[in-house]
């Protein structure tokens, strides 16, 4: 993205501001090492930060790249003097003193965009800063905050070439630019954990199925283990989708494979109470039925989930421990790998599988049901956009399809349509395409998430080993069926750099040296009250999201949880996740009630849209399934009431909020339509 010499000249100001050069005192000098002082007297403009932000602008959705340029054009303005009550000029004319109190006024600013704009850059900064590398230049903070970067380099494509070849070669040897068309039984649009099990089953049942995909086919070979250009190709938007207000920082994936290809193979089944409610509350019997138990059965074989590789780190023995120490039950997360190493000091690389798996040994849909559909003759076409779907008499009969790198126009004629693009493309798709439904887009559900970190003091490296393998569970019910799950995520330097809090340059400097030192807890939410996906003037989907005092009750008691397992485990050091914070000694009885009492006020603190960070891996709802069709797209055989022929094959049908990693909810709810569809329909 081009910015105008006042923008960039505002943006290096600012984030000189976010990440200065941080002045020692003589003692503080003398304690620390020759790396560590050059890490406090590095600041955001010695990295070339705002360069990098600029590039990353490039991923980000056109509303959102609308809503950060407005950023940049106050920061520029005289008038930016209004918002902190300071003087009346542009921020490349204000001292670092003033620029400080800036950002800390924006950051507990009553005014929402304020604090939304401050988040905005924050995030940007840090993990742009922490986590973007090159293979021939190092990570500058890498060696003080801990942080070893990639562990190896991935396979030669001579040593792990790509197993599925997709039609985009053959299509750009045309170089036409007439409209090519194509015929199948199936289309598919999206391969992720929906859309991977239906191209997998309708092809071994004998049908002629195109898959296409918006993302671009990235296998072992690709995988390079750095953190910032992994994400920025591998997820939705570079990493940097959220939310309208920008309250949630959204992970999704946009490969062939979808999020099975970059999730934390955590593979778990849809409770059974939550089976029911579906079953119950939505008219779709077919929940708690021993065929829907069967599907299970079998997208856990054919993706190998079981416990035997599912080995603590560190990082989960903390939560073990902690939680045992009070008395809460944990357990241990099924994971769909096959291949791993057999115990945690030797699978260090499972840590970096957020990134892609470079050993090829995490079985989502792209190793498994995709690789099978492409041996049985499955057609993929990779980096292409759905236009829309063509759509003749109520019934679905194809697609229409832009390539992204030649822009070559595709128009696929099928007997069956299939969209699984996921509960954020696949309301706006259908919406563009003409269906008017009123709950298509209603009932987001995020499982809203935040990260509660203890600094240790042995070596956790969050980084290394099995990230996500323990589980407590005891407040997942705190209100009938709704609470949380406290779980642990992947830590790498980027992306703990955005949730550590910031109370100033220095403060978060010293967070981010413990680095080696932090583990996290993660609070998850299974939210009831969701928000909706509308789209813009495009057609591109816009996520709208306000937590609920509802669901915000539960994710409180979460962090009150969080915190005392940290404790009980023999952390040191808290981080809340809350602006107001910066962090808690609990090395003293004075520390230990600060946080309690900390703890005990939690309900009075501001929980504004932006006063605390939030994230979400899983998007759900947009198209819910059930019985009645005046309040639910979807029937209970995955075909939308408007349209005959279309089915929808991913998280958006879910009626409600899984309360559990979806991945294998998903799959089990597109197995289970494939085999409605193998009855309904003859292939050829």
């Amino acid at each position: 993205m081009n910015l105008t010499n006042k923008q960039i000249s505002a943006l290096r100001a600012i984030l000189d501001a976010l990440i200065p050069e941080c002045e020692l005192s003589r003692e503080e000098a003398a304690r620390l090492t020759a790396e560590a002082r050059q890490f406090y007297a590095l600041k955001a403009s010695d990295t070339e930060l705002a360069e990098k932000i600029t590039a990353a602008l490039d991923k980000i959705t056109p509303t959102q790249q609308q809503d950060f340029l407005q950023l940049l054009d106050l920061l520029a303005s005289p008038a930016l003097g209004l918002t902190w009550f300071g003087a009346i000029k542009p921020a490349y004319n204000l001292t670092l003193e003033q620029r400080t109190k800036l950002l800390h006024v924006w950051s507990n600013s009553p005014i929402g965009l304020l604090r939304q704009g401050f988040q905005a850059l924050k995030k940007f900064a840090m993990f742009l800063l922490y986590g973007y590398s090159e293979e021939a230049a190092p990570n500058l903070t890498w060696e003080a905050i801990g942080y070893p970067g990639p562990l190896s380099k991935p396979p030669s494509a001579e040593a792990a070439p790509r197993p599925i070849l997709p039609l985009n070669s053959s299509l750009s040897e045309r170089k036409s630019s007439s409209l090519v068309q194509l015929q199948c039984d199936v289309v598919i649009v999206g391969s992720g954990a929906g859309g991977g099990v239906v191209a997998g089953e309708l092809a071994e049942a004998g049908f002629d199925v195109i898959v296409v995909e918006k993302g671009h086919y990235f296998a072992e070979q690709d995988f390079t283990q750095r953190e910032a250009p992994m994400i920025g190709e591998l997820y939705e938007a570079g990493g940097g989708y959220a939310t309208k207000n920008g309250s949630v920082s959204i992970f999704a994936g946009s490969c062939l494979g979808g999020g099975t290809t970059i999730n934390w193979s955590a593979a778990l089944r849809t409770p059974d109470y939550v089976l029911e409610e579906w079953a119950k509350n939505h008219a779709n019997p077919h929940f708690t039925t021993p065929d829907y138990q069967r599907s299970f059965d079998a997208v856990e074989q054919a993706t190998h989930v079981d416990t035997l590789e599912s080995i603590h780190n560190t990082q989960n023995q903390a939560l073990v421990h902690g939680a045992g120490a009070l008395q809460y039950e944990t357990s241990t997360i099924p994971r769909n790998s096959n291949g791993c190493a057999a115990d945690d000091s030797a699978c260090t690389m499972c840590g970096y599988c957020s990134l892609g798996c470079q050993r090829g040994t995490k079985t989502g849909v792209l190793k498994t049901y995709l690789q099978r559909a492409f041996e049985r003759g499955t057609r993929f076409l990779v980096n292409a956009n759905v236009d829309s779907l063509i759509i003749q008499n109520s019934t679905a009969i194809g697609a229409r399809v832009t390539t992204q790198d030649s822009g070559q126009k595709v128009e696929i004629k099928a007997k069956v349509v299939v969209v699984a693009a996921g509960s954020i493309h696949t309301p706006a798709l259908l919406i563009r395409s003409g269906l008017q439904h009123a709950h298509i887009g209603q009932h987001l559900h995020l499982h809203p998430t935040v990260s509660v970190a203890g600094v240790y003091k042995e070596r956790v490296n969050p980084w290394h080993g099995n990230m996500m393998t323990a589980l407590c569970n005891d407040f997942a019910r705190q209100t009938g069926n709704w609470g949380v799950k406290l779980e642990t995520p992947p830590i790498h330097s980027g992306l703990l750099g955005m949730a550590l809090p910031w109370q100033g340059g220095k403060a978060h400097k010293d967070a981010m040296r413990k680095a080696a030192h932090v583990g996290a807890f993660i609070v998850l939410t299974r939210d009831r009250d969701g928000g909706r996906i509308t789209t813009d003037k495009r057609g591109n989907p816009v996520a709208q999201y306000d937590m609920s005092a509802f669901d915000l009750k539960h994710l409180q008691r979460g962090i009150v949880e969080a915190a005392h397992i940290h404790a009980a485990a023999g952390a040191t050091e808290l981080y809340l996740p809350h602006n107001r914070f910066s962090s808690f000694d609990l090395t003293t009885p004075a520390g230990w009630t600060s946080v309690e009492q900390s703890l005990r006020t939690m309900a009075s603190w501001k929980w504004r849209a932006n006063d605390f960070a939030l994230f979400s891996a899983h998007q759900m709802g947009t198209c819910r399934m059930g019985g009645n069709r005046n309040t639910h797209p979807v029937s209970p055989e995955g075909e939308t009431y408007e349209v005959k022929n279309l089915f929808i094959a991913d998280s958006s049908p879910f009626p409600e909020a899984s309360g559990a990693n979806p991945m294998l909810s998903i799959q089990a709810m597109a197995h289970y339509t494939a085999q409605g569809l193998k009855a309904r329909f003859r292939a050829g």
